[in-house]
């Protein structure tokens, strides 16, 4: 086994469950929503999925990871040091954009016109995700 790659898997593997998560729970309150509502239904789906872009930052981190370890230019433990700590950005990062989205969806569906204001504390959560990216590319 490889244990240099537990640090790139956990950049991976961490930002999967939280954009899981984060997914889930806008997925949820989309259901209960488009059930209610019956048109618009395209805004509710949008901000359903925001939270399943923390595992883009993951997964382009554990490639850019994967290959810094290969050639050299980062220690497996620094890799375990990246990986767990910006992981764990993506995840809390994508659960509280869910949470964010489920709210956006449910005011949304009772005023239409704050569809666009929704987004705000959305973009806001996920500026975290991407400060967190960029940062630690600058570690690699």
């Amino acid at each position: 086994m490889d244990f240099g790659m537990i640090g790139p898997a956990l950049a991976l593997g961490l930002s999967s469950i939280g954009s899981s998560i984060g997914c889930g729970i806008a997925g949820m309150t989309l259901h209960a929503v488009i059930s209610r509502v019956e048109d618009g239904h395209g805004k509710f789906i949008a901000l359903s999925v925001a939270p399943s872009s923390q595992i883009i930052y993951g997964f382009i981190l554990m490639v850019l990871m994967k290959n810094a370890i290969i050639e050299g230019s980062l220690s497996p433990l620094s890799g375990i040091g990246i990986g767990a700590t910006s992981g764990l950005a993506f995840l809390f990062s994508a659960i509280y954009q869910g949470k964010a989205c489920a709210t956006g969806i449910q005011a949304t569906a009772k005023q239409p016109s704050v569809f666009g204001k929704t987004f705000i504390a959305v973009a806001a959560i996920e500026s975290f995700a991407l400060f967190s990216f960029v940062f630690a590319l600058f570690l690699l």
